[in-house]
């Protein structure tokens, strides 16, 4: 009878219900700076993931389970990103992730998702390394020498700029983007403009007049400053300051309405090369803007859409794939056709590179409008 009373606890265990997989929730992880100098897109990507986690699990979930967002802060760190990652896979065994953070930490991480078969879509990040990483890795936003042949094309197609300067940020991004720029100039034979002089500089830069009083000697038409917000806005800022009148162009690491802050006036008339459209008039993107607009206080970003998007889309191939299971979601990420996202209509994947149209915005009574978009296949295609 002692036997009998030991062995009941222990049957009773064997034989209550399991619990169902259904209530199990599905882990997605997200890196992104949080905090450090790239703490305002790291907020911008987290607040825009939390919309996308949001809205998929008010409408159901993912086969039938909720989402669990597992976000960690990588301070724009490649080895804190590193730790992270392995964090991420081995930890907290999520079924893939949003890479929501610059290139650096981009490209340190994606090997290690790679080699775990488990699918990574870098929201943003724009080193051509990030992907060559193998087939689990996808990017949403566009490979630099894209980007940078659109802001050529805005130059000389959309400005009829003869006489082009070129201010660099010496790092991935600003270097990546400038040879894409080159590469444009260099298919015109003859050439429809020249590029009449070229400066970088160093990453924590603050004092640009310098670099502007050289760009002003050369007389350029238009300037293409490639940075990030706390870069770019400083270069509109001490251009004015400096009476240069000239037009500026900047990519995506300007979109954000820091630029706008920092440059406050200064900005009026700037031109950028990105991927979403604030004048878009499909109804859900406009229902995206004006809401995280209501909630968060500031206006929606480049950065933020396409970490919502890259959540998206990671989320679009799970329910295709009928499964969490890392191959069987990468391929159905691979297999993606005219997917209808924030940033675009999205026509497929190539070689993970995204192939979308690049948009063009300008800088109007304080808010980045519509000024046109690019969308020649031999300029958007990787």
């Amino acid at each position: 009878m002692k036997r009998l009373a030991r062995l009941t606890p222990l049957l009773c265990l064997l034989f209550l219900p399991s619990l169902s997989p259904a209530a199990e929730e599905i882990p997605i992880g997200l890196l992104a700076p949080l905090t450090g100098f790239a703490a305002a897109d790291g907020a911008s990507v987290k607040n825009s993931v939390d919309l996308a986690v949001e809205k998929v699990n008010g409408t159901g979930g993912l086969l039938g389970r909720k989402v669990r967002l597992v976000a960690y802060d990588d301070r724009a760190d490649a080895k804190e990103a590193v730790a992270l990652a392995r964090k991420l896979i081995q930890q907290d065994r999520v079924v893939g992730a949003v890479g929501g953070s610059y290139s650096m930490p981009t490209r340190a991480v994606a090997p290690i998702f790679q080699d775990e078969k488990t699918p990574l879509v870098a929201a943003y990040a724009i080193h051509p390394e990030v992907t060559q990483a193998g087939e689990f890795v996808f990017r949403n936003g566009f490979l630099g020498a894209v980007e940078g042949r659109a802001a050529a094309y805005t130059a000389i197609e959309l400005l009829k700029a003869k006489r082009i300067a070129l201010l660099t940020s010496d790092n991935d991004f600003g270097r990546t983007l400038a040879e894409g720029f080159r590469e444009y100039l260099g298919r015109s034979t003859p050439a429809k403009a020249e590029i009449v002089i070229a400066l970088s500089y160093p990453m924590q830069e603050k004092d640009f007049k310098p670099y502007l009083t050289k760009i002003r000697e050369a007389r350029p038409d238009v300037l293409f400053a490639s940075g990030y917000y706390f870069q770019t806005g400083p270069v509109l800022k001490q251009a004015r300051e400096l009476g240069m009148a000239l037009q500026v162009i900047g990519e995506e690491g300007a979109d954000s309405p820091k630029t706008l802050e920092i440059a406050g006036e200064a900005a009026e008339g700037f031109i950028i090369v990105t991927n979403l459209n604030r004048d878009d008039p499909r109804p859900f993107v406009q229902e995206f803007l004006q809401e995280y607009e209501r909630r968060f206080k500031i206006q929606p970003d480049m950065v933020g859409a396409s970490a919502y998007d890259a959540f998206m889309l990671l989320a679009d191939g799970i329910r295709r794939a009928k499964t969490t299971a890392g191959p069987a979601v990468r391929e159905a990420i691979a297999a993606t056709r005219n997917y209808d996202g924030l940033t675009g209509m999205i026509r497929g994947f190539q070689r993970g590179e995204v192939v979308k149209e690049v948009q063009i915005q300008e800088v109007r009574g304080g808010r980045f409008r519509y000024r046109g978009v690019v969308s020649d296949p031999a300029l958007i295609t990787p």
